[in-house]
Order: structure tokens, then sequence, then C-alpha cells
């Protein structure tokens, strides 16, 4: 049976080079990064090491860099510390972001009497930014804002103007935040030339390791630890810091941004043979922006299917038994009853939801997979039609 991997937005495979590094931190340099010993300060060595050269790739200071777990916890200690350290009264964000965001920001309502704003959803699914405008100008104290829009949308693929919301944030005194999970190392991010206050890294969307990501605070942003414990990560997240995870990463960020014109290049061929093909499927709807290579990210295809949601389950399944791996929604929905909350508010009366996959390609994939991928949704659909 052929394998197919084509949920790359959810995860990635490692690369060949990060394994080899992250081998050889394991096997050889095992020491606690917070030990004076010669074992825990050659460890310390490749941390800091490591925190200079991502800042490097984002223009960034070291001092910038807080290692977390991954996204999900750089989200939260952003925020939550963004209510209790900055007093910030009002979240402004949309109905489409990742939940590591809505449900932190809902949970800061409910518990910390933070208001919250949500710009509109354009039919294509961008951010309305003229509403947003509006929003900012409605507030009273605009220095107790924070913005929260992601950079790239996991699930359709929508594309944010980092730079211009970071822009009119600042013009206004809000705060900004962005989860740019999706975007790091597919796309170059210049936290000098963009006054964003705040974003949000994992390595496992680049080729790196799980469990391992960063937050990046801009310097004398006032925030104060959400985890306490040590005096790690420059006070601001305790616990023993993964060496060999944070160096897994650096590599993968290093390579990532090393060959980002050819691979972009190369994957983007794949999406465009990959929707040419969609197209011969009748009934086929892509939701979202996905569809415009102009609009959307390179790396994934979200697709309305034209059958019964029963249907569509099945088709999951026998895509699975045919070796195809993709995602109903995102892969932190998997097994939710609710659907995908994008899809819900991209839907209206003329654009009712659909039972949905989503399709995200990496440079391990070919176009014979591809190939493949399509005679398999083609078969399907039209024997279920």
């Amino acid at each position: 049976m052929q394998k197919v991997y084509l949920d790359n937005a959810a995860t990635t495979a490692l690369r060949p080079e990060v394994v080899s590094v992250m081998t050889e931190v394991l096997q050889n340099e095992f020491g606690n990064a917070s030990s004076t010993h010669q074992f825990g300060q050659a460890s310390k060595s490749i941390l800091e090491r490591c925190r200079k050269d991502i800042a490097k790739q984002f223009n960034a200071a070291p001092g910038e860099i807080i290692f977390t777990s991954g996204g999900t916890e750089a989200d939260n200690l952003i925020l939550q510390s963004a209510v209790r350290d900055l007093g910030v009264q009002t979240i402004i964000t949309s109905a489409i972001e990742h939940h590591a965001v809505l449900h932190t920001v809902e949970a800061l309502a409910n518990h910390h009497d933070v208001a919250l704003e949500f710009v509109a959803i354009t039919d294509s699914g961008a951010i309305d930014l003229d509403h947003l405008t509006q929003l900012l100008a409605s507030q009273e104290n605009p220095s107790r804002v924070l913005v929260s829009l992601m950079h790239i949308n996991n699930e359709i693929g929508s594309i944010l103007p980092l730079k211009e919301v970071a822009d009119l944030c600042k013009s206004f005194g809000a705060y900004f935040h962005s989860d740019t999970v999706q975007s790091a190392g597919h796309y170059t991010l210049d936290f000098a030339e963009i006054p964003i206050d705040f974003a949000v890294v994992a390595a496992h969307k680049f080729h790196g390791p799980k469990g391992i990501g960063f937050a990046f605070i801009r310097k004398n942003s006032g925030l104060t630890p959400m985890i306490l414990g040590g005096a790690q990560e420059r006070g601001m997240r305790a616990g023993t810091e993964p060496v060999y995870a944070v160096a897994g990463m650096a590599k993968a960020l290093e390579l990532a941004y090393a060959n980002l014109n050819q691979e972009r290049v190369y994957v983007t061929e794949l999406k465009t043979h990959f929707i040419e093909g969609l197209n011969n499927i009748p009934g086929i709807r892509f939701n979202g922006p996905c569809r415009d290579l102009a609009k959307s990210t390179y790396t994934l295809v979200n697709i309305g299917l034209p059958i019964n949601a029963e249907k569509a389950v099945m088709l999951l399944f026998q895509l699975d038994l045919k070796g195809i791996a993709c995602s109903q929604g995102s892969a932190c929905q998997s097994g939710s009853s609710g659907g995908s909350h994008v899809l819900m508010a991209l839907a209206s009366v003329d654009n009712p939801p659909m039972p949905s996959l989503r399709f995200s390609f990496s440079i391990y994939n070919t176009k014979d997979e591809i190939d493949y991928t399509l005679k398999a949704l083609q078969e399907y659909i039209l024997a279920s039609a």
C-alpha cells in the first residue's frame, strides 16, 4: 500500500539533519543547563547559541526568545500574562483563531472580566481591516487593548497582512499578538521591521521536533511568568530546558530559511497541481481563499465535498485505508462532533457548510502522491453521487 502524508499543517516529518543534531545532543550533552559544572555549562552553551541563531532568523534580540513546550503554551503565556501584568481590559480577536487563542481569551473573559470584541471576517475568510480600525477607534483606552490575530489560518490558509495590522495597532497604542505557528519557517518574519509585541512559534510545523517552540516577547514588555519554580528562560518560564529539542528546532529553522525559496516553489507546484486536479471533480468547493495562491498560504488546500456527512466520514476512512493521511478540519478537532469553528464562521445562506477535508503539503510530497490522492477522491465522490 502506498503511504501518502498530506497532513503537514498538523505536524511535519523531521528532517534527517534535525534527527542527527538531536541524537548528538542526547548522547553527548546531557547535562542540566542550569548546573554550574562543565556538563551543565556545555548544555547551557548549546542552549544560548541556539537562542542567538533563532533570534537572528527573526531579526530579534536573543532575550526576546523564550522557549516553551510549543505554540499553545506560548499563546497562554502571552495572553494570560498580558491581562495580569499589562492591565489589558479588552481583547480584539476573530472567530477563526486557533483554539489555543479562542479558549484562552474566553476563559479570561469568564474569570477576569475581560471584554471580548470579534472583528468581522470577509466572505473569503480574510480579516476585515476596516472593521478592525473601527473597533480600535471605539476604545476609550487603547493602551489597555490587545489585538490577537493569527498570521496564517491553519484551516483555510488565509494570510493576515501582518505588518499592516501591526502598524495599525501601534498607531492606536494597542498591543498586538499573533500566532505565527503556520508561517514561521515558511515565510520571512522580521520582528525589527514589524512592530509586533508578541508572537508564537512551534518547531513541529517546519520539520522540527514536537514539544518545543517559543514565545517572542518584545523586550521591556512587562510580562511576568505563568509557570513558576525556577529561573530558567530569564525567569520567564520555569522548568529544565530540553536542550536536544531546542537544538533540533534551531537546526530545522536554519534549514527552512536556507532553502526557503526553492522549497516554496516546489510545494507551490504541488498545491497548484492538486487544485488543477480537483477542478476536474464535479461539485468540489474550495473553502476560504485557499484556491487563490496570492491570498492563501502555499502549504494547504481545504475543500468542501459534494457528498453528505456520513459518506464524508467514510471517505476519510477509505483514504486512510489507501494510506492517504489528511485532516477533517484541523488536527486539534479530530473526534469533535462540533465540526470546524472556522468553516462555520464562513458559512452563510449562500455558502452553507459542507463536509470538508484539509490537505497540506511539504517538501517530502511528490506529484505522483498528489495524482494517487486525486484518483482516490474522484473514484469515491463519483461513486457516491
